[in-house]
């Protein structure tokens, strides 16, 4: 039998904060887009969370899709779920950090341009609400 459910449903994502320490100063990890919405504008690695991966799966999955960073334990900081946050439709992300403890060196690839490690104190503009969400990790984790 398949089960119907005639309510919608949001879609769920997954965005990752990869942080390293930089002489004293901290460093996160964005992406250029390559596809809209936003398309050429600075965000948080992540994405969809597919059908048959749980969000864990799904982080550590977008991380080396778009950045080439792998085996970095990543931690669930909190969920973003305002109604307007996608002009795509109704999304939810949990949001995960990592802090990068070796010297992998980050990559674009797949639907990222450039992959580049900026001052959390020196933010271009942000896709979504991810200059939001990087405000709140600094003061919950970073001060």
């Amino acid at each position: 039998m398949t089960y119907t459910y005639k309510y919608p449903r949001p879609s769920l994502t997954v965005d990752i904060a990869v942080i390293k320490e930089n002489e004293g100063d901290y460093e996160i990890l964005l992406i250029k887009r390559k596809n809209e919405p936003f398309e050429g504008m600075w965000a948080l690695p992540g994405g969809f969370v597919d059908m048959d991966e749980t969000v864990e799966t799904a982080a550590s999955r977008e991380l080396f899709e778009e950045t080439n960073l792998s085996g970095i334990h990543l931690e669930q900081f909190h969920v973003f779920s305002e109604l307007d946050r996608d002009p795509r439709g109704r999304t939810i992300s949990v949001v995960f950090t990592g802090f990068l403890k070796d010297d992998q060196e980050a990559k674009a690839k797949d639907d990222a341009l450039e992959a580049h490690w900026v001052d959390v104190k020196k933010l271009p503009e942000l896709a979504f609400d991810h200059r939001k969400i990087i405000d709140l990790l600094v003061k919950k984790q970073l001060s």
